[in-house]
């Protein structure tokens, strides 16, 4: 793909040097509206926003609605009124206002300027939902069909008004707002008489969300239920709006993406890599970089405790990395999947008692594992082949006893810690790769050097 949209590029460039504005026309017009955003952001100087004028207005809409806000601002700012009004009257309230929340001041008081007066009422009430819920995320641009409604009636309905909905495959049946039931188009097709009435079609038994529900929850019902769409209901049990399928998979990127960069240590980013500044990214590592840094001391401070004995047997110091290595991705292991799980809705704080008696008997049999491999690596490899005397089996022996011990300690805190987190009202990706990995590796060291110390002096 990135070929193609290089060749493009190239063909592009071509044509507009050569002033043959319709072919770059013809060639923009097969194409999506999201291909088209990706193409016109890579082009130098002024080419992107010469061509975007040339897109026809329904693809220029959808290519608006793709691109990073940095680029969608340079073009407002160099639309006039009348091509700004466009672009607005082709966008869905969702996605007016996810423009409104990415724009500076002076850019929103013109867009608001530019929508009718119903549309902005409806930007400003979604704006007052809090931020990442179901509110928030949800446009109020949907099919509503009256109880009482003849199939007729309801399909002349969809014709006259579903252009301007963003999902009308689902129907809502609302009375006074009140959401009672749903169906589809394909049950208004087949259904056997146009006299005959919607309520006897509708499922009644609708799962809808309440509008501040976390959005993560509500994305994760899409995997869930197969929904094409999600009716959104008020605290009075009144639909407002919906929440469509593409909204959900747009939601479930920004939270994985947001946990992997937790994860890993950097603080969650908006802006794309490629888009993302050596600053930009500077600030967002170098907070974790200089905790986790920090608080290495703690191991440092246990190392220098035990000093004299590990001055009187040196070979000790050679097999700390692999214990605390083997420690920390034992922790890693148990906390992604327990993160993995909690992200997904499958464990819950109550579940803490049966993962850890899981994770105990897993780290029994990787402990054991790892224990005999590393018996047989230090006897034959640094003893044998390397000429290590100091090797001993006293010497081995603790090694593999901390060995089992550490991937045993590693993964019950790695699966412990994410669930407590999640319990305190924190995000459990903090819980993952660099914060277990620290806390594992002191602990590693301390079970080492109290065995050392107990059998070996």
């Amino acid at each position: 793909m990135a070929e193609l949209n290089t060749t493009l590029e190239k063909t592009l460039d071509t044509l507009l040097a050569e002033k043959k504005y319709s072919s770059v026309k013809d060639i923009l017009s097969t194409m999506a509206g999201e291909d088209v955003a990706a193409i016109l952001q890579e082009l130098p100087g002024k080419s992107g926003p010469l061509i975007f004028r040339l897109l026809p207005k329904k693809i220029a809409a959808d290519a608006f609605i793709e691109m990073e806000s940095d680029y969608q601002e340079n073009l407002i700012r160099g639309f006039s009124d009348s091509e700004l009004t466009a672009i607005l009257d082709e966008l869905y309230v969702n996605e007016a206002v996810d423009l409104v929340e990415e724009m500076p001041a002076n850019v929103v008081e013109r867009i608001l300027s530019h929508v009718d007066a119903a549309t902005r009422k409806e930007i400003n009430q979604i704006l007052q939902y809090p931020e990442n819920s179901a509110g928030s995320i949800m446009t109020t641009e949907y099919v509503s069909l009256r109880l009482g409604t003849t199939v007729g009636q309801a399909i002349s309905s969809i014709r006259r008004n579903g252009s301007d909905r963003k999902s009308f495959y689902t129907c809502y049946v609302t009375k006074n707002r009140k959401l009672l039931g749903r169906l589809s188009v394909k049950d208004l097709l087949l259904a056997k008489d146009d006299e005959m009435l919607i309520d006897e079609l509708m499922k009644t038994n609708v799962i809808s969300v309440n509008t501040h529900a976390d959005q993560e929850e509500v994305a994760q019902m899409f995997s869930k239920y197969n929904f094409m769409a999600l009716p959104v209901v008020d605290k009075e049990e009144r639909m407002v709006g919906i929440i469509s399928f593409d909204d959900a998979i747009d939601v479930l990127e920004d939270e994985t993406t947001e946990d992997i960069e937790i994860m890993a240590g950097m603080t969650p980013s908006d802006t794309t890599y490629l888009h993302s500044s050596p600053f930009e990214l500077f600030k967002h590592r170098i907070g974790w970089l200089m905790l986790l840094m920090i608080s290495a001391t703690f191991t440092g401070m246990i190392i220098n405790n035990f000093e004299n004995a590990l001055s009187t047997l040196v070979v000790l110091t050679a097999f700390i990395p692999m214990l605390m290595d083997t420690g920390g991705n034992s922790g890693s292991q148990s906390s992604v999947t327990v993160i993995r799980s909690i992200s997904l809705g499958e464990l819950e704080f109550s579940d803490l008692a049966k993962v850890i008696w899981k994770e105990i008997r897993t780290a029994v049999l990787c402990g054991a594992v790892l224990a005999v491999v590393c018996f047989a690596k230090m006897m034959l490899i640094d003893r044998l082949l390397l000429g290590n005397t100091d090797v001993t089996l006293l010497v081995a022996g603790v090694v593999c006893v901390t060995m089992a011990l550490t991937v045993l300690v590693a993964k019950v805190i790695g699966c412990t810690l994410p669930l407590v987190a999640k319990k305190l009202g924190f995000d459990p990706a903090v819980m993952a790769s660099p914060f277990i990995t620290t806390i594992v590796d002191a602990i590693s060291l301390l079970v080492y050097f109290g065995i050392a110390k107990a059998v070996l002096f």
